[in-house]
């Protein structure tokens, strides 16, 4: 079988590939862009870092300055805003097509992210019941899904497939949670003639589906130029409308599976039947026309939806997600124990990931399943659904960012990240440990 021959610049940009190809790949980045930024917090360099994090941008038109806002503001509102509409894009697949879209099966995983969910944010409130302290309820309820994979990758396949699905489908219902606590509880006032527009455009959107139009340019103007804008201008979090844009993106194909077989196979006979001239670098036009052909047929046969998402992982998890982790996780370590302790924030947040989580993940799956709403996933056991529920109990990106929204007093910030630190930490070492422990006697 003949190899294609690589150029140097392939050689080069190879490694590259496979890494971020590489399922740990995610998880490996996020954690190198958390220390950077604690490094940078705790350096000389650190009032630097937070000078730029403050940076005002903005457009100006006719001597106005429209969207003037910080950088971090930006990261938070504007790339943030592409995370979740990958979160959206993930979502809908998975309800249209994947483990959610199956009721039964979808069931267990469902309500171990509900447990996951409502005792972290318990055991906050009975820590931190009054108070500017008690809006930070949300921060211990979310699971970072790059994270917690990524930890359980890392035992490669002595993990069943099984538990990574379910960990995966736990984090998307997870996910979707926290989107609805977002726009439920972290809005500010709404402006409801900005948010009538924004309906409007998610409705053109909607009908633009159900019209068959597969354009990713047209969703990307309504998208960004209506929803996303209008949004952020009525005070519903602009994150919200990424999701929200995200389920008008079509799901379903032009030609299915079996008329795409034999179109590509009658394409391919076609071009095998002319004969090549090998004494020329190019094609002929007749040649051209099929592989076009082949490339319509493709694009007709998937749907725009993972299509989107595809294209769009590896920029959210390589460089939306690592920005997001450099101006957020930046937490000066100089703070004494009386600060930290001055009040139960850190402790709320802590406690809210690193028991609750499991307690809520565990107890709520057990539940099902003695009540036999449910069966176990084949290869699931008590041992190692306690290992699961404690890598949910990382908490890293989606906690920082409802961090972001939940104080604006900076000690509670700080004293927020420190908790999220420690108990993604702690949640993370001993959830490899479990599950290691359990695969070695699977062995």
């Amino acid at each position: 079988m003949n190899k294609l021959k690589k150029t140097p610049i392939e050689k080069i940009v190879s490694p590259i590939q496979s890494f971020i190809k590489n399922e740990k790949a995610g998880g490996i980045v996020l954690g190198i862009s958390v220390v950077i930024a604690l490094i940078l917090a705790n350096s000389p360099l650190a009032e630097e870092y937070y000078h730029i994090l403050e940076h005002k941008f903005g457009f100006q038109l006719d001597g106005s300055t429209y969207f003037e806002y910080n950088l971090h503001h930006w990261i938070n509102d504007g790339l943030m805003a592409i995370f979740f509409f990958v979160v959206g894009l993930e979502l809908k697949r998975e309800i249209v097509g994947g483990e959610l879209s199956n009721p039964r099966k979808a069931l267990l995983p469902i309500a171990a992210a509900f447990g996951g969910m409502a005792v972290p944010a318990a055991i906050y409130l009975l820590l931190n019941p009054t108070g500017e302290v008690h809006s930070g309820w949300g921060i211990p309820m979310a699971t970072d899904i790059a994270f917690a994979l990524g930890v359980l990758y890392l035992l490669g396949n002595r993990i069943p497939l099984t538990l990574k699905v379910f960990l995966t489908a736990l984090a998307i219902v997870d996910d979707l949670g926290a989107v609805l606590v977002i726009a439920f509880f972290y809005t500010s006032n709404i402006s409801m003639f900005h948010l009538i527009i924004g309906a409007l455009v998610l409705l053109a959107m909607y009908i633009g589906n159900k019209m068959g139009v597969r354009s990713i340019l047209f969703y990307a103007i309504l998208g960004i130029g209506g929803v996303w804008t209008t949004f952020l201008l009525s005070g519903v979090h602009a994150t919200i409308a990424a999701v929200l844009a995200a389920f008008t993106i079509p799901a379903d194909v032009k030609i299915n599976e079996k008329i795409f077989s034999n179109n590509i196979q009658k394409l391919l006979d076609k071009f095998k039947s002319i004969d090549p001239d090998n004494s020329k670098p190019t094609l002929t036009n007749e040649q051209l026309h099929i592989l076009e052909e082949i490339q319509n047929s493709t694009v007709a046969a998937t749907p725009p939806l993972q299509r989107l998402e595809h294209a769009m992982h590896p920029m959210v998890t390589f460089l939306i997600i690592p920005i997001f982790a450099l101006a957020n996780a930046g937490v000066s370590l100089a703070i004494d124990m009386e600060h930290l302790f001055s009040t139960n924030v850190a402790l709320g947040v802590a406690l809210g990931l690193l028991v609750g989580k499991v307690v809520g993940v565990v107890g709520f799956t057990l539940l099902l399943v003695k009540l036999k709403v449910a069966p176990f996933p084949e290869g699931m056991n008590v041992r190692n659904l306690f290992g699961l529920g404690l890598l949910a109990s990382i908490g890293f990106t989606m906690s920082l960012f409802v961090t972001s929204l939940a104080f604006s007093h900076e000690e509670y910030m700080t004293q927020a990240k420190i908790g999220i630190f420690a108990a993604s930490i702690i949640g993370g070492i001993l959830g490899y440990y479990v599950l290691s422990k359990q695969s070695k006697k699977q062995l």
